[in-house]
């Protein structure tokens, strides 16, 4: 897991929280928001877990 920040040209401020597979460094899924919310966090990490099959 990994969160990192960045702006757009317009000076808006995001956050982006990626998902590596250590094994396969594939990127399991990337998430773009603007406040880091415990709550989509965990509907998102539930999501790829559905999704991935784990």
């Amino acid at each position: 897991m990994d969160f990192t920040n960045d702006s757009s040209q317009n000076q808006c401020c995001f956050r982006k929280f990626n998902l590596i597979d250590g094994f396969s460094r594939a990127a399991l899924g990337i998430d773009i928001m603007l406040s880091l919310l415990t709550g989509r966090i965990t509907r998102y990490l539930d999501k790829l877990a559905q999704y991935h099959c784990y």
